[in-house]
């Protein structure tokens, strides 16, 4: 007891009683622990009853999203296909599906390597997943392969069977000469002085009309030989150039019928060797004939000497 006669306190009491209405607040209100895992254990239940390992999986999916998306923005996905692909390859080769034999035919313009680097087939290659479509696709995009069969035959042996075009005809168009084949392909620029001497056609248009007009141009061959160039106009009818500057105007309708007149009167009047610069057989009934500058004015003095002088009259 005190000297007043009164017990004394337990200090741990007198201490408890000496807290702020403050501390009394934070421990009876929104504060209090039991209280706050009262208010979060909702939010927090679903993720308590998720199985094993779906966090790992979670993280996995996250660099995978990653690094797709890094992939995609850096424009690396042909490199990492590539890559795969290689891969892939290589372990279909040491399984024993590597291309050990590779067979070409057909091929005239290309030589064997060249025809394996169009169907894409390279030494790293396996047969096992070669796609023969795509590899025939390849090859038929060349404008000289008209036609093209690929096939394996297993373990490791490739056949390729190509069908090349000929070039056919030169093709002039805005200055350029081209190398076409007989449909019309235009199989790429003239650089080889091989082909210098085919027929020449021009205009546009012309690659595709001139197989058929050469076929019926063949049936003559004494214009054929001299024609220098056959210029389609307005893709109708066609002009033959021929070797000695000559023009010849051919009608839109009956080539035929006005060849065998050119050809006559060559036969007979020697009309191709004259001093002429122009032939017009587009109209059915006359042929126009344009005589050079120098065979027009000796033309005009000649008819100036044969005509007679006028008579004087009487006084």
């Amino acid at each position: 007891m005190d000297g007043g006669g009164r017990f004394a306190q337990p200090l741990t009491r007198a201490s408890r009683s000496a807290r702020s209405p403050a501390s009394k607040t934070r421990r009876n209100g929104i504060f209090s622990f039991p209280r706050l895992r009262r208010l979060i254990r909702p939010i927090l239940h679903p993720l308590a009853v998720l199985p094993r390992g779906v966090g790992s999986t979670f993280t996995i999916l996250f660099v995978i999203a990653a690094i797709a998306y890094g992939t995609m923005r850096g424009d690396h996905i042909p490199m990492v296909m590539d890559q795969l692909k290689d891969a892939r390859d290589g372990l279909a080769n040491a399984a024993g599906f590597r291309i050990e034999q590779a067979s070409v035919a057909g091929g005239h313009q290309f030589s064997h390597d060249e025809v394996l680097a169009l169907a894409g087939v390279t030494k790293n290659t396996s047969l096992l997943f070669l796609d023969v479509d795509a590899a025939r696709a390849r090859l038929k995009a060349s404008p000289w392969i008209a036609e093209a069969t690929v096939r394996k035959l297993y373990p490791g042996r490739l056949i390729i069977d190509i069908e090349e075009r000929a070039p056919y005809a030169l093709w002039q168009k805005d200055g350029r000469l081209s190398l076409i084949a007989a449909d019309g392909t235009v199989l790429g620029p003239l650089d080889d002085k091989r082909f210098a001497t085919l027929p020449l056609v021009v205009g546009p248009g012309a690659e595709k009309k001139a197989k058929a007009f050469f076929d019926v141009l063949g049936r003559y061959p004494a214009v054929r030989d001299v024609v220098r160039a056959a210029i389609l106009v307005a893709d109708r009818r066609w002009n033959l150039q021929l070797a000695n500057g000559i023009v010849v105007r051919l009608p839109e309708a009956n080539v035929t019928a006005s060849l065998d007149t050119l050809v006559a009167l060559d036969r007979d009047k020697k009309l191709l060797t004259r001093d002429i610069t122009a032939v017009d057989l587009r109209l059915p009934d006359r042929v126009n004939v344009r005589l050079s500058d120098t065979a027009a004015q000796a033309r005009d003095e000649a008819l100036k000497i044969k005509k007679p002088k006028a008579k004087g009259g009487n006084a």
